[in-house]
């Protein structure tokens, strides 16, 4: 039940695949702040994205002083930051990294598929960056986020969601190699995190699923689109492939136990637990910590191939 890091090279055509089994370094809060000593880590993307952060956040947090740490908060944006260190990790919120806005004439919401939210304002000059979009993508019905398209000046209300998707994906590609300097700044690109609704459903679950035969069935035209633009872009871009260790866990979800959740009236919950369950984000120790460690070990592992 490996992860995988892969690393995308200029003009290879293919990524260079690194892939650990068990054996990758144990994690080390007080090593991975002394490697990130005067530097900023921003992580953007949806609120999965923000598991992650809260994961490594907590991680770091341990190994220091209370008094040595900071977090500021709004209803978006999260920064730690370690004093000592004079380093930040920094969490954007922005699930499609394009930007999302209404229409004031129709009162319509508008996905700008060619222009990137605030976050890029926000980002410039990090060290290490850390990226996800896809779940938003795939909600349907009343839980669609947008109700019409926008690129290059054209506004369209139907558009197949891969398509656009693809648009978005290489708006946020030519950001990254227009403005991200290769050899000082390190990105990311974080792989699809499954979900455990239907026949695998995660409520009232206390064991993850032992047959490694099994392949949760994950939205491949957005994987696909995902790794071709990865593949394609100038800069290297490592693809942190969490999806398939991940799958197995249908055990480590919140369900009833994130603070949206526990303000359902305590009948309801009871009487449809799996009409509300959150089968989506994860617990805390749990499965994120796991895809920072890979995010540790990819430093490590870029430390010993710059020394070699």
């Amino acid at each position: 039940m490996g992860g995988q890091i892969l690393n995308t090279k200029n003009g290879a055509g293919k990524p260079r695949g690194v892939v650990f089994r068990g054996s990758f370094p144990r994690f080390n809060g007080t090593n991975m702040l002394e490697r990130l000593r005067g530097k900023r880590v921003i992580i953007v993307g949806d609120s999965i994205n923000g598991n992650q952060w809260e994961s490594l956040v907590c991680l770091l947090y341990s190994t220091i002083s209370s008094s040595r740490g900071h977090i500021d908060m709004n209803i978006h944006d999260k920064i730690f930051r370690a004093k000592e260190y004079n380093c930040s990790v920094e969490f954007y919120w922005s699930p499609f990294l394009v930007q999302l806005e209404g229409n004031e004439e129709n009162g319509g919401r508008i996905l700008r598929l060619d222009k990137l939210s605030d976050w890029e304002k926000k980002c410039r000059g990090a060290d290490i960056m850390v990226f996800n979009t896809g779940h938003w993508w795939h909600n349907g019905g009343r839980l669609k986020r947008w109700d019409l398209f926008q690129y290059k000046g054209k506004v369209v209300e139907e558009m197949e969601v891969q398509s656009a998707f693809g648009m978005a994906m290489r708006t946020w590609a030519r950001w990254i190699d227009r403005n991200v300097d290769k050899t000082s700044t390190k990105v990311f690109f974080r792989s699809f995190s499954p979900v455990h609704y239907g026949k695998q459903r995660c409520y009232n679950q206390t064991q993850p699923i032992k047959d490694e035969s099994y392949v949760e069935k994950s939205p491949n035209p957005i994987v696909e689109v995902v790794e071709r633009t990865i593949r394609r872009m100038r800069t290297p871009v490592r693809y942190l492939n969490i999806t398939k260790l991940s799958q197995y866990r249908k055990d480590g979800h919140t369900t009833l136990n994130t603070i949206r959740q526990k303000k359902l009236p305590k009948a309801m919950k009871q009487r449809q637990p799996m009409s509300h369950d959150d089968c989506s984000h994860w617990c805390l120790p749990g499965v994120p910590d796991t895809w920072n460690r890979l995010l540790f070990a990819s430093m490590v592992m870029d430390n010993s191939s710059d020394n070699s």
